[in-house]
């Protein structure tokens, strides 16, 4: 598979595009004032321990209090190390495994006590209205090895498959790593690694956990007390190997900074990074800004004509398949497992694409026979294989559904890039004109009831009003006459279209929340 890094900067924002196949299926955005926290370490301070809830809420100093789970304490000796590459940076731990530790951890209340200070790593971002997660299971990435001062055991990255390829790996690091001095996971990059190289990383890490305990020494909880290294750094980190062909980057600054870093940690690669000089901008170039821009569309287009409808909702993502215009020549089995066939594909590359997390609810077409079944599962779960982020997939449903999770540790880019409609308030929808007219009409018959006689100005967004003039001619007419006052009626540009306002004429005052109930 042809895999290309593609890198566009400026002092206001970075946006990585990940490209497997000239197909774009990751997109990264970093900016000043949403900068991310996942790695970050903190010095914090307990600010709460609930016991109903077996968590506790940490001071960081940030806008929001952090959340801290019992099962994310520390406990015990022999805590396993997470086998899955990547695990340092998303900080989460499998759901079999969380419950193992459910099983046997303390409760938090005989653990923590309000103003304990300790030292927390955030493993999700703050999302919507919660703030971040922590854990005290700290872990630090390096390249090829990922170190995990609290546990004792090594590991290796599940997507180094071969069963001797990773008892080789293992015993290697076992080899080296001293007793007692925490645990290890081996990351997918370093399976051709030597043990000296390995050696060496680990060495550096456990000197950058002495430091960080060092510093609490030095400084008051809350506080800040290792930062994560930035979004290209950590991407040239943890992504960029043989396997990625090319990294193009149209920033000189940032070009210099990569291949700098890249001398420290893979000097064989610096060769592969090049810098973008062209006026054409690099993401036009590749072809790929309109595929970002689409990606807040709820309808996303199949090759052979069928369609998907992606809907987030505050429980989870709802997604549709459709068979659109795709309605095949005589088999409807074969039509309909060809077009959930390549569903599954685009479905894990918007996963990504969009940076969708949590609950996914997937909604295929119906298929007759297992087997039909069984292929779009598969092909789903293929590829899912190559997402960063930790999925799972569960069988098809009687109901033709598939329910899948994705691991989420921060807000998706329609989250973080949109805001909700100030019209709609997010609903994406308004209401019609004649509601809006039927609406206005029962707040002043109110008026007429209480026995009002000041003229009233009605005002109108210029849309409904028109309506009002070609729909409803004599509806000012003959709603003067039934409540035995004025009215006279204006449009109003500066109103939603579905609001509308009602105005003592003689005063200038607005009565509208006085009368408009619904």
């Amino acid at each position: 598979m042809k895999r290309e890094i593609l890198i566009n900067a400026n002092p206001r924002e970075m946006r990585v595009a990940i490209l497997e196949d000239d197909q774009l299926v990751e997109l990264l955005v970093d900016r000043p004032e949403a900068r991310r926290m996942v790695g970050d370490i903190y010095y914090g301070r307990v600010e709460a321990v609930l016991p109903g809830l077996q968590a506790a809420f940490v001071d960081l100093g940030t806008e929001k209090a952090a959340f801290l789970h019992a099962s994310d304490l520390v406990f015990g000796e022999d805590e396993e190390a997470d086998e899955d590459d990547d695990a340092d940076e998303e900080g989460e731990k499998q759901t079999d495994k969380r419950r193992r530790r459910d099983a046997a951890a303390p409760l938090i209340q005989d653990v923590l006590k309000k103003g304990q200070e300790l030292i927390v790593q955030v493993s999700k971002e703050p999302i919507s209205t919660k703030g971040p997660r922590v854990t005290a299971q700290v872990s630090l990435a390096g390249r090829f090895l990922v170190y995990m001062p609290h546990a004792s055991r090594v590991g290796v990255s599940r997507k180094i498959g071969e069963r001797e390829e990773r008892r080789r790996l293992k015993e290697q690091v076992q080899g080296f790593l001293p007793k007692d001095s925490g645990g290890v996971i081996v990351r997918t990059v370093g399976e051709d690694v030597t043990p000296e190289t390995f050696e060496r990383e680990l060495t550096t890490l456990m000197s950058n956990w002495k430091r960080i305990k060092r510093k609490t020494h030095f400084v008051r909880a809350p506080a800040l007390i290792h930062r994560e290294t930035n979004l290209t750094r950590g991407l040239m980190r943890d992504l960029f190997s043989e396997k990625v062909e090319q990294v193009t980057i149209d920033s000189k600054q940032t070009y210099n900074e990569i291949v700098e870093y890249l001398k420290g940690i893979a000097p064989d690669l610096a060769d592969r990074v090049k810098l973008y000089e062209e006026q054409v901008p690099l993401f036009d170039k590749a072809g790929i800004e309109q595929e970002i821009r689409d990606i807040f569309k709820r309808r996303c287009e199949l090759p052979s004509g069928g369609y998907l409808i992606i809907e987030p909702t505050e429980a989870l993502v709802s997604i549709d398949v459709n068979s659109g215009r795709f309605v095949g020549k005589k088999d409807p089995e074969k039509t309909s497992t060809k077009t959930n066939v390549e569903a599954a594909r685009e479905i894990a590359r918007q996963l990504r694409l969009r940076d969708v997390g949590g609950i996914i609810v997937c909604d295929f077409i119906d298929m007759e026979t297992k087997a039909n079944r069984d292929r779009v599962l598969q092909e789903l779960r293929m590829h899912l294989g190559r997402d960063r982020a930790r999925t799972k997939a569960f069988a098809v449903s009687d109901l033709g559904l598939i329910e899948m999770t994705r691991q989420r540790v921060r807000q998706s880019h329609l989250q973080s890039m949109t805001e909700a409609c100030p019209t709609c308030n997010g609903t994406g929808r308004v209401f019609t004109a004649e509601t809006i007219i039927r609406r206005m009409e029962r707040s002043v018959r109110r008026m007429g009831v209480e026995g009002r006689k000041d003229p009233l100005i009605v005002k109108l967004h210029p849309d409904v009003a028109m309506y009002v003039l070609e729909e409803e001619k004599d509806l000012m007419r003959k709603l003067e006459k039934s409540v035995s006052f004025n009215l006279e009626l204006r449009d109003d540009p500066l109103l939603k279209p579905d609001e509308f306002k009602l105005v003592v004429k003689s005063v200038g005052r607005d009565v509208t929340q006085q009368y408009a109930v619904a």
